[in-house]
Protein backbone atom coordinates (compact mmCIF):
# COMPACT_ATOMS: atom_id res chain seq x y z
CA UNK A 1 0.00 0.00 0.00
CA UNK A 2 2.92 2.42 1.08
CA UNK A 3 4.62 1.52 -2.25
CA UNK A 4 1.40 2.47 -3.94
CA UNK A 5 1.25 5.92 -2.71
CA UNK A 6 5.23 6.32 -3.05
CA UNK A 7 4.51 5.88 -6.89
CA UNK A 8 1.59 7.93 -6.69
CA UNK A 9 3.24 10.68 -5.30
CA UNK A 10 6.09 10.33 -7.59
CA UNK A 11 4.15 10.31 -10.27
CA UNK A 12 2.55 13.46 -9.47
CA UNK A 13 5.61 15.02 -8.48
CA UNK A 14 6.58 14.06 -11.93
CA UNK A 15 3.50 15.63 -13.72
CA UNK A 16 4.17 19.28 -11.24
CA UNK A 17 7.47 19.39 -12.43
CA UNK A 18 6.93 18.85 -16.11
CA UNK A 19 3.97 21.25 -15.82
CA UNK A 20 6.90 23.83 -14.09
CA UNK A 21 9.48 23.36 -16.67
CA UNK A 22 6.83 23.69 -19.46
CA UNK A 23 5.61 26.98 -17.44
CA UNK A 24 9.27 28.26 -17.66
CA UNK A 25 9.57 27.51 -21.10
CA UNK A 26 6.51 29.29 -22.57
CA UNK A 27 7.11 31.94 -20.19
CA UNK A 28 10.57 32.10 -21.66
CA UNK A 29 9.24 32.36 -25.25
CA UNK A 30 6.89 34.93 -23.88
CA UNK A 31 9.84 36.96 -23.24
CA UNK A 32 11.87 36.28 -26.51
CA UNK A 33 9.30 37.14 -28.28
CA UNK A 34 8.46 40.36 -26.39
CA UNK A 35 12.20 41.25 -26.53
CA UNK A 36 12.17 40.69 -30.47
CA UNK A 37 9.02 42.70 -30.52
CA UNK A 38 10.66 45.73 -28.72
CA UNK A 39 13.81 45.21 -31.20
CA UNK A 40 11.24 45.00 -34.34
CA UNK A 41 9.22 47.74 -33.14
CA UNK A 42 11.78 50.29 -31.55
CA UNK A 43 15.17 50.86 -33.52
CA UNK A 44 17.99 53.52 -34.87
CA UNK A 45 17.55 55.37 -38.00
CA UNK A 46 18.80 58.25 -40.20
CA UNK A 47 17.21 61.02 -41.88
CA UNK A 48 17.54 60.80 -45.66
CA UNK A 49 16.57 63.12 -48.13
CA UNK A 50 17.93 64.44 -51.98
CA UNK A 51 17.62 67.76 -50.22
CA UNK A 52 19.05 69.23 -47.25
CA UNK A 53 16.13 68.93 -45.18
CA UNK A 54 13.22 66.20 -44.10
CA UNK A 55 10.05 67.24 -43.81
CA UNK A 56 8.29 65.40 -40.23
CA UNK A 57 4.67 65.33 -40.25
CA UNK A 58 2.20 64.73 -37.18
CA UNK A 59 -1.15 62.76 -37.12
CA UNK A 60 -4.73 64.22 -37.03
CA UNK A 61 -6.91 61.53 -35.66
CA UNK A 62 -10.20 63.73 -35.75
CA UNK A 63 -9.58 63.72 -39.97
CA UNK A 64 -7.53 61.12 -40.42
CA UNK A 65 -4.68 62.81 -41.80
CA UNK A 66 -1.09 63.87 -41.95
CA UNK A 67 -0.25 67.29 -41.26
CA UNK A 68 3.02 69.07 -41.80
CA UNK A 69 4.90 69.55 -38.79
CA UNK A 70 8.64 71.03 -39.59
CA UNK A 71 11.39 70.29 -41.59
CA UNK A 72 14.71 68.87 -39.87
CA UNK A 73 18.44 69.00 -41.27
CA UNK A 74 18.94 65.29 -42.68
CA UNK A 75 21.08 62.93 -41.39
CA UNK A 76 19.96 63.47 -37.93
CA UNK A 77 19.36 60.17 -36.20
CA UNK A 78 16.15 58.99 -34.87
CA UNK A 79 14.41 56.20 -33.06
CA UNK A 80 11.79 54.46 -35.29
CA UNK A 81 9.28 52.41 -34.49
CA UNK A 82 7.49 49.48 -36.65
CA UNK A 83 3.87 51.13 -37.30
CA UNK A 84 2.89 53.33 -40.39
CA UNK A 85 0.46 55.01 -42.12
CA UNK A 86 -0.41 55.22 -45.90
CA UNK A 87 -1.88 58.07 -47.50
CA UNK A 88 -2.27 58.49 -51.56
CA UNK A 89 -0.53 55.33 -51.85
CA UNK A 90 2.57 56.84 -49.84
CA UNK A 91 3.76 55.05 -46.89
CA UNK A 92 4.91 57.01 -43.77
CA UNK A 93 6.83 55.62 -40.70
CA UNK A 94 6.54 56.72 -36.91
CA UNK A 95 9.40 58.07 -35.38
CA UNK A 96 10.39 60.14 -32.47
CA UNK A 97 12.44 63.10 -32.93
CA UNK A 98 13.38 65.30 -29.73
CA UNK A 99 11.03 63.55 -27.85
CA UNK A 100 7.90 64.04 -29.81
CA UNK A 101 6.38 61.30 -32.03
CA UNK A 102 6.36 61.74 -35.93
CA UNK A 103 5.81 60.67 -39.27
CA UNK A 104 7.99 60.82 -42.40
CA UNK A 105 7.98 59.49 -45.67
CA UNK A 106 9.18 55.68 -45.85
CA UNK A 107 12.22 56.46 -48.36
CA UNK A 108 13.36 59.44 -45.42
CA UNK A 109 14.91 57.06 -43.40
CA UNK A 110 17.99 54.90 -43.43
CA UNK A 111 19.66 52.15 -41.56
CA UNK A 112 23.11 53.83 -41.83
CA UNK A 113 24.48 57.59 -41.77
CA UNK A 114 26.51 57.25 -45.16
CA UNK A 115 23.45 56.40 -46.57
CA UNK A 116 21.69 60.05 -45.89
CA UNK A 117 22.01 61.95 -49.09
CA UNK A 118 19.60 60.81 -51.37
CA UNK A 119 20.17 62.96 -54.93
CA UNK A 120 21.77 61.48 -58.18
CA UNK A 121 23.05 64.04 -59.65
CA UNK A 122 23.19 68.41 -59.35
CA UNK A 123 23.62 71.26 -61.87
CA UNK A 124 25.68 73.80 -61.61
CA UNK A 125 24.77 77.31 -60.84
CA UNK A 126 28.45 79.22 -60.53
CA UNK A 127 30.92 77.77 -62.13
CA UNK A 128 32.77 75.35 -60.28
CA UNK A 129 36.46 74.27 -59.68
CA UNK A 130 36.87 70.28 -59.91
CA UNK A 131 39.51 69.27 -57.03
CA UNK A 132 41.34 66.37 -57.25
CA UNK A 133 40.18 65.48 -53.63
CA UNK A 134 38.21 66.31 -51.00
CA UNK A 135 41.57 67.43 -48.54
CA UNK A 136 43.57 69.60 -50.45
CA UNK A 137 44.06 72.51 -53.43
CA UNK A 138 45.16 70.35 -56.04
CA UNK A 139 42.85 71.32 -58.81
CA UNK A 140 41.85 68.38 -61.49
CA UNK A 141 39.59 70.48 -63.83
CA UNK A 142 36.58 73.01 -64.39
CA UNK A 143 33.12 73.26 -64.95
CA UNK A 144 30.72 76.02 -65.98
CA UNK A 145 27.86 77.33 -65.25
CA UNK A 146 24.55 75.13 -66.66
CA UNK A 147 25.90 71.93 -66.62
CA UNK A 148 24.36 68.76 -65.20
CA UNK A 149 26.51 66.29 -62.47
CA UNK A 150 26.81 62.82 -61.50
CA UNK A 151 26.62 62.38 -57.67
CA UNK A 152 29.04 59.85 -56.74
CA UNK A 153 29.27 60.88 -52.99
CA UNK A 154 30.06 63.20 -50.47
CA UNK A 155 32.50 64.09 -47.98
CA UNK A 156 30.56 65.59 -45.05
CA UNK A 157 26.99 67.20 -44.25
CA UNK A 158 27.23 70.51 -42.73
CA UNK A 159 24.80 71.37 -39.58
CA UNK A 160 21.77 72.52 -41.54
CA UNK A 161 22.03 69.23 -43.68
CA UNK A 162 23.94 70.53 -47.15
CA UNK A 163 26.75 69.03 -48.04
CA UNK A 164 29.83 70.38 -47.57
CA UNK A 165 31.82 68.79 -50.80
CA UNK A 166 30.09 66.49 -53.67
CA UNK A 167 32.40 63.98 -55.80
CA UNK A 168 30.78 64.10 -59.36
CA UNK A 169 31.50 62.84 -62.68
CA UNK A 170 31.04 64.85 -65.99
CA UNK A 171 31.89 63.19 -68.88
CA UNK A 172 35.36 62.44 -68.30
CA UNK A 173 36.16 64.83 -65.41
CA UNK A 174 35.94 63.16 -62.01
CA UNK A 175 36.73 64.94 -58.65
CA UNK A 176 35.01 67.22 -56.03
CA UNK A 177 33.01 70.28 -56.07
CA UNK A 178 31.86 72.78 -53.12
CA UNK A 179 27.95 71.96 -53.06
CA UNK A 180 27.37 75.80 -52.58
CA UNK A 181 27.72 76.10 -55.98
CA UNK A 182 25.44 73.89 -57.58
CA UNK A 183 21.50 73.54 -57.68
CA UNK A 184 18.56 71.07 -57.68
CA UNK A 185 17.17 71.63 -61.35
CA UNK A 186 18.56 73.14 -64.47
CA UNK A 187 16.17 76.32 -64.50
CA UNK A 188 17.89 77.36 -61.03
CA UNK A 189 21.19 76.66 -62.68
CA UNK A 190 20.72 78.97 -65.75
CA UNK A 191 19.08 81.36 -64.16
CA UNK A 192 21.08 84.95 -63.18
CA UNK A 193 20.91 86.22 -59.72
CA UNK A 194 18.09 89.06 -60.37
CA UNK A 195 17.42 90.23 -56.37
CA UNK A 196 17.06 94.09 -56.73
CA UNK A 197 17.80 93.93 -60.11
CA UNK A 198 21.28 93.03 -59.62
CA UNK A 199 21.77 91.23 -62.43
CA UNK A 200 20.03 93.76 -64.70
CA UNK A 201 22.55 96.38 -62.99
CA UNK A 202 25.08 94.67 -64.47
CA UNK A 203 24.48 92.54 -67.82
CA UNK A 204 24.71 95.47 -70.54
CA UNK A 205 27.36 97.69 -69.09
CA UNK A 206 30.42 98.29 -71.54
CA UNK A 207 32.93 100.85 -71.94
CA UNK A 208 31.19 103.14 -74.34
CA UNK A 209 34.90 104.08 -76.48
CA UNK A 210 35.77 100.65 -77.99
CA UNK A 211 35.74 96.87 -76.85
CA UNK A 212 38.38 95.67 -74.10
CA UNK A 213 38.61 92.42 -74.53
CA UNK A 214 38.35 92.21 -70.63
CA UNK A 215 35.05 90.49 -70.35
CA UNK A 216 31.29 91.18 -69.99
CA UNK A 217 30.07 91.84 -67.09
CA UNK A 218 26.79 89.76 -68.06
CA UNK A 219 28.77 86.31 -67.69
CA UNK A 220 30.36 86.96 -64.29
CA UNK A 221 28.27 86.03 -60.84
CA UNK A 222 26.48 88.20 -58.36
CA UNK A 223 24.93 85.60 -56.29
CA UNK A 224 25.13 86.12 -52.40
CA UNK A 225 28.32 84.80 -50.95
CA UNK A 226 28.57 82.93 -47.66
CA UNK A 227 30.70 85.46 -45.38
CA UNK A 228 32.87 83.73 -43.02
CA UNK A 229 33.62 85.06 -39.04
CA UNK A 230 36.60 83.00 -37.41
CA UNK A 231 35.84 83.43 -33.24
CA UNK A 232 39.30 83.12 -32.97
CA UNK A 233 40.70 85.85 -35.55
CA UNK A 234 37.73 88.55 -35.67
CA UNK A 235 37.96 90.25 -39.55
CA UNK A 236 39.23 93.81 -38.81
CA UNK A 237 36.57 96.06 -39.80
CA UNK A 238 38.15 99.38 -39.45
CA UNK A 239 41.69 99.65 -40.65
CA UNK A 240 44.66 101.74 -39.76
CA UNK A 241 47.24 99.75 -41.57
CA UNK A 242 50.79 100.62 -42.93
CA UNK A 243 52.60 98.83 -45.08
CA UNK A 244 56.52 97.45 -44.81
CA UNK A 245 58.00 95.66 -47.23
CA UNK A 246 60.12 92.27 -46.94
CA UNK A 247 63.44 94.16 -46.22
CA UNK A 248 62.13 96.11 -42.94
CA UNK A 249 62.15 92.74 -40.95
CA UNK A 250 65.37 93.42 -39.35
CA UNK A 251 63.86 97.12 -38.10
CA UNK A 252 60.44 95.84 -37.09
CA UNK A 253 60.79 97.53 -33.50
CA UNK A 254 61.34 100.94 -35.29
CA UNK A 255 58.21 100.40 -37.16
CA UNK A 256 55.78 98.74 -33.84
CA UNK A 257 57.08 101.99 -31.79
CA UNK A 258 55.38 104.43 -34.19
CA UNK A 259 52.69 101.79 -34.81
CA UNK A 260 51.99 101.34 -30.77
CA UNK A 261 52.50 104.95 -30.13
CA UNK A 262 49.99 106.25 -32.74
CA UNK A 263 46.65 104.27 -33.06
CA UNK A 264 47.90 101.37 -35.80
CA UNK A 265 45.91 98.50 -35.76
CA UNK A 266 46.95 96.75 -38.93
CA UNK A 267 50.24 96.33 -40.66
CA UNK A 268 50.79 94.47 -44.39
CA UNK A 269 54.13 92.60 -44.58
CA UNK A 270 55.20 91.48 -48.12
CA UNK A 271 55.66 87.58 -48.51
CA UNK A 272 56.01 87.37 -52.35
CA UNK A 273 56.53 90.56 -54.47
CA UNK A 274 59.20 89.85 -56.92
CA UNK A 275 61.49 87.75 -54.40
CA UNK A 276 59.97 85.47 -51.33
CA UNK A 277 60.45 87.33 -47.69
CA UNK A 278 61.58 84.09 -46.43
CA UNK A 279 62.10 80.03 -48.04
CA UNK A 280 58.80 78.91 -48.74
CA UNK A 281 58.27 75.08 -49.00
CA UNK A 282 55.91 75.44 -51.15
CA UNK A 283 58.13 77.63 -53.56
CA UNK A 284 60.98 75.11 -53.12
CA UNK A 285 58.59 72.16 -54.03
CA UNK A 286 56.90 74.57 -57.44
CA UNK A 287 59.00 77.24 -57.83
CA UNK A 288 62.92 76.91 -57.31
CA UNK A 289 63.95 80.03 -59.11
CA UNK A 290 61.54 82.08 -56.22
CA UNK A 291 62.85 79.82 -53.18
CA UNK A 292 65.94 80.59 -54.26
CA UNK A 293 65.65 84.35 -53.86
CA UNK A 294 64.09 84.11 -50.19
CA UNK A 295 65.14 88.11 -48.34
CA UNK A 296 64.86 86.47 -44.73
CA UNK A 297 65.84 84.23 -42.15
CA UNK A 298 62.72 81.95 -41.43
CA UNK A 299 62.82 82.04 -38.01
CA UNK A 300 63.49 86.00 -37.78
CA UNK A 301 60.66 86.38 -40.09
CA UNK A 302 58.41 84.35 -38.40
CA UNK A 303 59.66 86.53 -35.02
CA UNK A 304 58.76 89.65 -36.54
CA UNK A 305 55.26 88.34 -37.54
CA UNK A 306 54.81 87.83 -33.68
CA UNK A 307 55.89 90.74 -32.46
CA UNK A 308 53.41 92.69 -34.80
CA UNK A 309 50.93 90.15 -33.50
CA UNK A 310 51.89 90.45 -29.62
CA UNK A 311 51.74 94.44 -29.76
CA UNK A 312 47.53 93.73 -30.62
CA UNK A 313 48.13 94.55 -34.14
CA UNK A 314 46.23 92.80 -36.69
CA UNK A 315 48.74 91.08 -39.12
CA UNK A 316 48.25 90.99 -43.33
CA UNK A 317 50.78 88.83 -45.22
CA UNK A 318 50.83 90.45 -49.19
CA UNK A 319 51.36 88.49 -52.30
CA UNK A 320 51.75 89.21 -55.67
CA UNK A 321 49.96 86.56 -57.48
CA UNK A 322 50.34 87.28 -61.39
CA UNK A 323 53.11 89.40 -61.85
CA UNK A 324 55.64 86.96 -61.05
CA UNK A 325 59.20 85.90 -63.33
CA UNK A 326 60.47 83.96 -60.90
CA UNK A 327 57.89 81.01 -61.68
CA UNK A 328 57.27 82.28 -65.17
CA UNK A 329 60.68 81.20 -65.42
CA UNK A 330 59.76 78.06 -63.84
CA UNK A 331 57.00 77.49 -65.87
CA UNK A 332 56.95 79.16 -69.18
CA UNK A 333 54.22 77.16 -70.61
CA UNK A 334 52.16 78.87 -67.96
CA UNK A 335 52.73 82.16 -69.24
CA UNK A 336 51.43 84.39 -71.69
CA UNK A 337 52.82 84.24 -75.48
CA UNK A 338 52.54 87.31 -77.53
CA UNK A 339 54.10 89.55 -80.16
CA UNK A 340 52.30 92.12 -78.03
CA UNK A 341 54.67 92.11 -75.43
CA UNK A 342 58.18 90.39 -74.28
CA UNK A 343 56.67 90.41 -70.17
CA UNK A 344 56.99 86.64 -68.75
CA UNK A 345 53.74 86.88 -67.23
CA UNK A 346 51.81 83.69 -65.98
CA UNK A 347 48.46 83.45 -67.26
CA UNK A 348 45.62 84.02 -64.64
CA UNK A 349 44.18 80.79 -66.96
CA UNK A 350 46.76 79.19 -65.29
CA UNK A 351 45.67 76.70 -62.42
CA UNK A 352 49.02 75.57 -61.83
CA UNK A 353 49.83 79.50 -61.07
CA UNK A 354 46.19 79.41 -59.21
CA UNK A 355 47.38 76.53 -57.06
CA UNK A 356 51.09 77.51 -56.44
CA UNK A 357 49.94 81.20 -54.96
CA UNK A 358 47.04 79.84 -52.98
CA UNK A 359 49.32 76.81 -51.04
CA UNK A 360 52.03 79.85 -50.00
CA UNK A 361 48.97 81.17 -49.05
CA UNK A 362 48.17 78.80 -46.91
CA UNK A 363 51.13 78.03 -45.87
CA UNK A 364 51.82 81.77 -44.65
CA UNK A 365 48.81 81.70 -42.40
CA UNK A 366 49.53 78.38 -40.82
CA UNK A 367 53.47 78.81 -40.63
CA UNK A 368 53.68 82.32 -39.66
CA UNK A 369 50.48 83.63 -38.26
CA UNK A 370 48.73 85.91 -40.33
CA UNK A 371 44.96 87.29 -39.95
CA UNK A 372 44.71 87.77 -43.71
CA UNK A 373 46.37 87.26 -47.01
CA UNK A 374 45.98 90.14 -49.39
CA UNK A 375 46.61 89.53 -53.11
CA UNK A 376 47.98 92.00 -55.14
CA UNK A 377 48.25 91.65 -59.04
CA UNK A 378 45.20 89.28 -59.44
CA UNK A 379 44.43 90.65 -62.91
CA UNK A 380 46.15 90.27 -66.75
CA UNK A 381 49.13 92.61 -67.56
CA UNK A 382 48.47 96.66 -67.93
CA UNK A 383 48.73 96.09 -71.75
CA UNK A 384 46.38 93.11 -71.95
CA UNK A 385 44.46 95.18 -74.26
CA UNK A 386 46.97 95.45 -76.84
CA UNK A 387 47.65 91.90 -76.82
CA UNK A 388 43.92 91.36 -77.39
CA UNK A 389 43.72 92.96 -80.21
CA UNK A 390 47.59 91.16 -81.74
CA UNK A 391 46.31 87.77 -83.25
CA UNK A 392 49.54 86.33 -81.85
CA UNK A 393 49.02 86.23 -78.54
CA UNK A 394 48.42 82.67 -76.56
CA UNK A 395 46.62 83.43 -73.24
CA UNK A 396 46.58 79.99 -72.38
CA UNK A 397 43.12 79.74 -72.32
CA UNK A 398 42.20 76.72 -71.72
CA UNK A 399 38.35 76.71 -70.37
CA UNK A 400 37.04 79.26 -72.86
CA UNK A 401 36.85 81.62 -70.30
CA UNK A 402 36.77 85.74 -70.63
CA UNK A 403 39.52 87.67 -68.40
CA UNK A 404 37.23 88.84 -65.64
CA UNK A 405 35.39 84.94 -65.75
CA UNK A 406 39.21 84.22 -64.50
CA UNK A 407 40.05 86.89 -62.47
CA UNK A 408 36.64 86.08 -60.37
CA UNK A 409 37.01 81.85 -60.97
CA UNK A 410 40.26 82.58 -59.13
CA UNK A 411 39.03 84.37 -56.05
CA UNK A 412 36.49 81.67 -55.49
CA UNK A 413 38.84 79.41 -55.41
CA UNK A 414 41.35 81.18 -53.22
CA UNK A 415 38.54 82.41 -50.80
CA UNK A 416 37.15 78.87 -50.23
CA UNK A 417 40.77 77.22 -49.78
CA UNK A 418 41.91 80.36 -47.64
CA UNK A 419 38.92 79.99 -44.99
CA UNK A 420 39.95 76.45 -44.86
CA UNK A 421 42.62 77.17 -42.80
CA UNK A 422 40.92 80.48 -40.54
CA UNK A 423 41.95 83.62 -42.28
CA UNK A 424 40.56 86.13 -44.56
CA UNK A 425 41.11 87.09 -48.34
CA UNK A 426 41.32 90.85 -49.16
CA UNK A 427 42.39 91.73 -53.56
CA UNK A 428 44.15 94.87 -54.66
CA UNK A 429 42.28 96.17 -57.37
CA UNK A 430 43.06 99.29 -60.02
CA UNK A 431 41.40 102.45 -59.04
CA UNK A 432 40.15 102.16 -62.67
CA UNK A 433 38.01 99.75 -61.36
CA UNK A 434 35.40 102.34 -59.54
CA UNK A 435 34.18 102.76 -63.21
CA UNK A 436 30.50 100.97 -64.85
CA UNK A 437 32.83 98.36 -67.19
CA UNK A 438 34.90 95.34 -67.03
CA UNK A 439 38.44 96.54 -67.37
CA UNK A 440 40.92 94.98 -70.48
CA UNK A 441 42.52 93.26 -67.80
CA UNK A 442 40.03 91.04 -66.09
CA UNK A 443 38.89 93.13 -63.13
CA UNK A 444 35.56 94.38 -62.58
CA UNK A 445 34.89 95.92 -58.94
CA UNK A 446 31.30 94.14 -58.18
CA UNK A 447 32.31 90.68 -59.00
CA UNK A 448 35.16 90.82 -57.26
CA UNK A 449 33.68 92.58 -53.99
CA UNK A 450 30.87 90.45 -53.71
CA UNK A 451 33.16 87.25 -52.84
CA UNK A 452 36.27 88.45 -50.91
CA UNK A 453 36.48 89.58 -47.48
CA UNK A 454 38.20 92.96 -48.38
CA UNK A 455 38.80 95.02 -51.33
CA UNK A 456 41.53 97.32 -51.47
CA UNK A 457 41.92 99.69 -54.50
CA UNK A 458 44.86 101.95 -55.13
CA UNK A 459 43.40 105.49 -56.05
CA UNK A 460 46.91 106.75 -56.16
CA UNK A 461 46.23 110.81 -56.52
CA UNK A 462 49.60 111.35 -59.18
CA UNK A 463 47.99 108.16 -61.09
CA UNK A 464 45.03 109.71 -62.66
CA UNK A 465 46.90 111.11 -65.83
CA UNK A 466 50.22 113.68 -65.98
CA UNK A 467 48.38 116.30 -67.82
CA UNK A 468 46.33 117.67 -64.87
CA UNK A 469 47.60 118.26 -61.37
CA UNK A 470 45.43 115.59 -59.46
CA UNK A 471 47.59 115.15 -56.76
CA UNK A 472 47.69 118.82 -54.79
CA UNK A 473 44.33 118.16 -54.01
CA UNK A 474 44.57 114.71 -52.38
CA UNK A 475 40.73 114.98 -51.35
CA UNK A 476 39.36 116.03 -54.03
CA UNK A 477 40.88 113.86 -55.70
CA UNK A 478 40.04 111.13 -53.76
CA UNK A 479 36.35 111.86 -53.07
CA UNK A 480 35.53 111.83 -56.48
CA UNK A 481 36.91 108.02 -57.07
CA UNK A 482 35.63 107.17 -53.27
CA UNK A 483 31.55 108.28 -54.47
CA UNK A 484 31.58 105.73 -57.72
CA UNK A 485 33.76 103.32 -55.67
CA UNK A 486 30.66 103.61 -53.07
CA UNK A 487 28.05 103.12 -55.72
CA UNK A 488 29.85 100.00 -56.98
CA UNK A 489 29.01 98.38 -53.38
CA UNK A 490 25.52 99.05 -52.80
CA UNK A 491 24.97 96.55 -56.86
CA UNK A 492 26.01 93.67 -55.03
CA UNK A 493 24.31 91.76 -52.42
CA UNK A 494 27.45 90.50 -50.29
CA UNK A 495 29.80 93.74 -50.75
CA UNK A 496 33.54 93.37 -49.39
CA UNK A 497 34.78 95.52 -46.66
CA UNK A 498 36.08 98.57 -48.63
CA UNK A 499 39.72 99.26 -47.11
CA UNK A 500 41.69 101.61 -49.35
CA UNK A 501 45.24 101.88 -50.64
CA UNK A 502 45.84 105.93 -50.28
CA UNK A 503 48.96 107.74 -51.48
CA UNK A 504 51.83 107.90 -48.45
CA UNK A 505 54.76 109.14 -51.00
CA UNK A 506 55.74 113.05 -52.19
CA UNK A 507 53.89 113.32 -55.23
CA UNK A 508 54.19 113.49 -58.56
CA UNK A 509 56.16 109.61 -58.46
CA UNK A 510 58.12 111.29 -61.74
CA UNK A 511 59.10 114.21 -60.18
CA UNK A 512 58.07 114.67 -56.59
CA UNK A 513 56.95 118.76 -55.70
CA UNK A 514 54.43 118.38 -53.31
CA UNK A 515 55.04 116.75 -49.77
CA UNK A 516 52.73 114.22 -48.36
CA UNK A 517 52.86 114.86 -45.27
CA UNK A 518 50.28 113.84 -42.02
CA UNK A 519 48.05 116.36 -43.23
CA UNK A 520 47.88 115.19 -46.94
CA UNK A 521 47.29 111.61 -45.72
CA UNK A 522 44.37 112.72 -43.11
CA UNK A 523 42.75 114.59 -46.73
CA UNK A 524 42.85 111.70 -48.38
CA UNK A 525 41.40 109.31 -45.29
CA UNK A 526 38.60 112.10 -44.64
CA UNK A 527 37.53 111.47 -48.25
CA UNK A 528 37.05 107.98 -47.99
CA UNK A 529 34.69 108.27 -44.65
CA UNK A 530 33.11 111.20 -46.61
CA UNK A 531 32.12 109.51 -49.50
CA UNK A 532 30.56 106.35 -47.14
CA UNK A 533 34.15 104.16 -47.48
CA UNK A 534 34.37 103.34 -43.88
CA UNK A 535 36.68 100.16 -44.22
CA UNK A 536 39.62 102.53 -43.17
CA UNK A 537 42.59 102.64 -45.06
CA UNK A 538 46.53 101.28 -45.58
CA UNK A 539 49.62 103.85 -46.78
CA UNK A 540 51.22 102.96 -49.21
CA UNK A 541 54.97 104.04 -49.55
CA UNK A 542 56.81 101.56 -51.40
CA UNK A 543 60.62 101.74 -49.65
CA UNK A 544 58.57 101.69 -46.28
CA UNK A 545 60.26 104.65 -45.64
CA UNK A 546 61.00 104.89 -41.82
CA UNK A 547 61.37 108.31 -41.64
CA UNK A 548 57.83 109.15 -43.83
CA UNK A 549 56.27 107.64 -41.35
CA UNK A 550 57.55 109.33 -38.23
CA UNK A 551 55.86 112.40 -40.63
CA UNK A 552 52.56 111.37 -40.87
CA UNK A 553 52.13 109.06 -38.06
CA UNK A 554 49.91 111.69 -36.53
CA UNK A 555 47.33 110.77 -39.12
CA UNK A 556 47.18 107.53 -37.93
CA UNK A 557 45.96 108.74 -34.79
CA UNK A 558 43.14 110.83 -35.96
CA UNK A 559 39.85 109.57 -35.56
CA UNK A 560 37.82 109.13 -38.65
CA UNK A 561 34.25 107.28 -37.73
Amino acid sequence: MNKKRGKRKLKVGRIVLAILILIIIIVGIILIVKKTNVITLKMTGYLASDISTVTLYTYDKENNSLQESKNVARGIEVTKYGDSITQNDIKYINIEYDKNKYYIKEDNLVNNKEDVVLEKNRFVRTSVTVYENEKDSRIASFIKKGNELEVLGYDKLLENGNVNMYKIKKDNIEGWVYSKYLVNTLELANANYNENNTYDTHKDRKYSGRELYGGKAATLDYYPYERVEFNDNPLLKSAKAMYLNAGTISSIDSYLKIAKENGVNAIVVDIKDGALAYSSEVAKERSTTAYNTAINDNDDYKNAIQKIKDAGIYVIGRIVVFNDVHYGKDHPEECIASTASNRLWPSAYSRGAWEYNVELAKEAVLTMGFNEIQFDYVRFPEDAYNMSINGNTDFKNIYNEEKAEAVQNFLFYAADQIHKVGAYLSVDVFGECSSEYVTAYGQYWPAISNIVDVISSMPYTDHFGRTTDTWSDPYQTVHNWAVAAAKRQTEIPTPAIARTWITAYDTPYWNPTVIYDANKISAQVEALYDAGLTGGFITWNSSSSLSKYEQIKSAFAKNYD
